[in-house]
């Protein structure tokens, strides 16, 4: 790792925080950015359509448990139930909910519009040079379609306690955790940093308490305090690169946690049978 982080970690709490936008019909909207990513979260209420015209690359729709979706893009339609990750091609889309709830909208950078409406562009006015830039994976087997992965029927591959269960497009990386139904134990957490990416997580259930610690460097007069933030659902935060963090569940009751990264980690990616829509998606 080399150098300090440049900028400092930004949130939303759309459970207690003012949205972005409201319409008319009275549909919330919250948007917050990283360098390379845009997520967007929509209450709404049943018959809502959300639309979306002319998106540069592939996103992500993320629907929590209880929220049922009819999703429309590239020539096609699908009902999709809660609890359920869909990739949607490039191009327009429209997704009108069946009941009234959350919805997560996973976009990158390229979403131009998007990036500059988000509550914390100013963090990024400048850019983001410490970043790896989004350099778009081969096109996916069989072309760009909606994808649709069911959730609440997929395992985990993965032998830590953690369960992670990871997605890839041709930009964007998402890690759909397992719920974990108790606290994670606060003896075996993972403090770790990112070089050259930035993480988002995004809490959909539960509460969190996130952990961040700022690399020092000779100039103590950048320095910054560490933070220990506790968020309820929804939420996310966005952990600069460089920076020391790990996150924990508390209290009761099931905790659901997804992690977003862009562009996709060759990390993961290279781990035999780690990324459960690699056969979708072919390596860089």
């Amino acid at each position: 790792m080399t150098g300090g982080a440049q900028r400092p970690a930004t949130y939303a709490k759309c459970y207690e925080q003012e949205p972005d936008r409201v319409d008319a019909a009275g549909t919330q909207t919250w948007i917050t950015r990283s360098g390379n990513i845009v997520v967007v979260i929509t209450r709404a209420k049943a018959g809502t359509a959300i639309e979306r015209a002319g998106n540069p690359d592939e996103s992500m729709l993320l629907l929590p448990s209880g929220v049922n979706a009819q999703i429309e893009a590239g020539g096609e339609s699908m009902t999709a139930s809660g609890d359920s990750l869909t990739i949607l091609p490039p191009g327009s889309s429209r997704v009108t909910l069946r009941n009234a709830g959350y919805v997560v909208r996973i976009c990158s950078s390229q979403a131009t519009d998007l990036a500059a409406a988000a509550s914390n562009a100013r963090t990024y006015a400048d850019g983001a040079p410490e970043l790896a830039p989004i350099v778009p994976w081969p096109d996916p087997v069989g072309g760009f379609r909606l994808r649709h992965y069911p959730l609440a029927e997929i395992e985990s591959p993965d032998p830590s306690p953690l369960k992670m269960r990871l997605f890839r497009s041709t930009n964007l990386m998402v890690n759909v955790f397992l719920p974990w139904p108790q606290p994670r134990d606060e003896t075996k957490l993972s403090p770790h940093a990112h070089d050259d990416f930035e993480q988002i997580s995004l809490a959909l259930d539960g509460t969190f308490a996130h952990h961040l610690r700022y690399p020092w460097t000779p100039d103590k007069t950048a320095w910054r305090d560490d933070e220990h933030l506790v968020f309820g659902s929804p939420s996310l935060l966005v952990i600069p690169a460089r920076v020391i963090h790990t996150s924990h569940n508390i209290g009761d009751g099931v905790a659901r946690l997804v992690d977003i990264f862009a562009p996709p980690r060759l990390d993961f990616s290279r781990r035999d049978g780690f990324v459960l829509n690699a056969r979708d998606y072919p390596l860089l």
